[in-house]
């Protein structure tokens, strides 16, 4: 496959970062990733992997505050700023890749970000992947949430540490020890982030009876870090006829580096291709 890197202009102008993998022949369809807290889009080579040499041509490019993305490490100004970011990414993507099938894929906070994304923009996709998103209203301690308010006003960029459980994150230890010794993982959250994320993944449920295109949602049952109760309730909210739930007994946070994850591909797969 050819990978490619580089950068593209963000919703308040800044320069981030990004990443490509083509097969070797044409294209049939492009899949962009948006990534979780903390990790980067250089965390999904499984899912690279495995889709490129089928065909499907991948991007993901790393979150402000993120990865190789400037900012505050945890810290985003908003939501609407995060979803101009994947507007002007999108553009970018279908300037390279033309009137190509387009599929949307995001995992954890990605997920969230990604099906609040697309109730804001529900046109132009051929279809949406929803991995473990916290979605609904999150279980975060009252007094943690009303501290978290009280300091997006005034300290919104303090890093605390998001208290993230990497035991849950897969049931290999192999995939654990990776992400504790990669570089570009970090464990931060800021105030204003973790208002954002309540009250986004709050309007997100609120507004699912909306939801518009083709959705795939994925999750594991024994997922400690995001329950799977809110991807049962917003999928049970979707009205759109041509939705997927899937869910992983004794699944991990993710399922595509966990030791389920090849049944996890290939529910990907069967469902990309019946959606091409």
């Amino acid at each position: 496959m050819k990978h490619k890197e580089g950068t593209f202009t963000g919703a308040r102008n800044e320069s981030l970062f990004y990443q490509s993998w083509q097969p070797e022949t044409d294209a049939r369809a492009t899949l962009i990733i948006v990534h979780g807290l903390g990790e980067h889009s250089g965390r999904y080579q499984n899912v690279v992997n495995h889709l490129v040499p089928k065909g499907y041509a991948i991007y993901g490019f790393d979150h402000r505050g993120h990865g190789r993305s400037p900012g505050a490490r945890g810290f985003i100004e908003s939501f609407e700023a995060v979803r101009g970011d994947i507007s002007t990414f999108l553009e970018m993507v279908k300037g390279e890749e033309g009137k190509r099938p387009l599929f949307l894929m995001g995992h954890s906070m990605g997920g969230l970000i990604t099906l609040n994304y697309v109730l804001h923009n529900p046109e132009g996709y051929q279809g949406v992947i929803i991995s473990a998103a916290p979605v609904g209203k999150l279980d975060i301690p009252p007094v943690l949430a009303m501290l978290s308010r009280l300091l997006s006003g005034i300290l919104p960029k303090l890093g605390v540490d998001n208290g993230l459980d990497l035991d849950g994150i897969s049931r290999e230890t192999a995939v654990i020890e990776a992400y504790k010794a990669d570089p570009l993982v970090h464990s931060k959250g800021t105030p204003r982030l973790g208002v954002e994320m309540m009250d986004n993944a709050l309007w997100t449920m609120a507004y699912a009876a909306e939801w518009k295109p083709p959705l795939l949602m994925l999750h594991g049952d024994a997922d400690r870090l995001v329950p799977d109760s809110g991807t049962r309730e917003f999928f049970e909210k979707v009205t759109q006829t041509d939705k997927k739930l899937i869910i992983y007994e004794g699944g991990y946070h993710e399922s595509h580096n966990d030791i389920h994850r090849e049944q996890f591909f290939t529910d990907l797969e069967s469902w990309l291709e019946a959606h091409l």
